[in-house]
């Protein structure tokens, strides 16, 4: 069904589908799957979206709605204008650093700045699970790679064994960063909550941000 109905030519053109059902340990659950038809643990724009629905067709009237999710329970709280949902905050948790649950076949407490080699080249990346897998390598710039060809070679890595988002990131300032994502199943995308959440957690782990500051990360599809 996900194939079908995400592909830009023949179906309804998309990143993946999302499904609402019943949750008998939350308010609602969520399961996401990708354009491949592999199922996410986690995503967060889709998440907000889930929020958004619910509360706008009166399924939950209350403003805080706790969403099952397969990385656990999610909180998210809601916003407001002219009786319908303008915005969406969601406590994404705690990022998990150990390579075994993130995971990542890589040694050590973390994964901070190592090098690796993909694909015969050089990188540095940071890894971190946001509820899914994902690896922040910081570059340069960005308007150049090519993602359609990059992208892959970290998804399917073995370095990573079920498989990875992978973050591209610049740092604008100590408070902006700049970044495209590969999506595992879904290929680049326009924005990726987990994944900017990833970026920010890496950029402090690496000293470019400060922990306890706001930091706003530039997506392809906006802020």
């Amino acid at each position: 069904l996900s194939l079908r109905l995400s592909d830009r030519h023949t179906g309804i053109g998309g990143d993946g589908v999302v499904l609402i059902l019943r949750s008998a340990i939350a308010d609602a659950k969520m399961r996401m799957f990708n354009i491949d038809g592999s199922e996410g643990n986690m995503c967060g724009n889709a998440i907000r979206c889930v929020a958004k629905y619910l509360y706008d067709n009166k399924i939950v009237i209350k403003k805080q709605i706790r969403i099952e999710t397969l990385s656990g329970i999610k909180t998210l709280e809601v916003f407001t204008k002219n009786a319908n949902v303008s915005s969406v905050k969601v406590d994404m948790g705690k990022p998990e650093l150990k390579p075994e649950l993130i995971p990542v076949m890589l040694k050590g407490a973390n994964v901070i700045s190592q090098p690796v080699i993909i694909s015969g080249e050089k990188y540095q990346m940071t890894c971190v699970s946001m509820g899914n897998p994902h690896t922040v390598v910081f570059v340069d710039n960005i308007d150049a790679l090519d993602l359609v060809k990059l992208g892959p070679l970290f998804e399917n890595s073995e370095l990573f064994p079920e498989r990875v988002n992978t973050e591209f990131v610049v740092i604008e300032d100590r408070n902006h960063l700049k970044m495209r994502v590969w999506e595992r199943g879904s290929g680049e995308t326009l924005a990726c909550g987990t994944g900017a959440c990833a970026a920010a957690v890496a950029a402090v782990l690496n000293g470019h941000c400060d922990k306890d500051s706001d930091i706003e990360v530039q997506a392809l599809g906006g802020r």
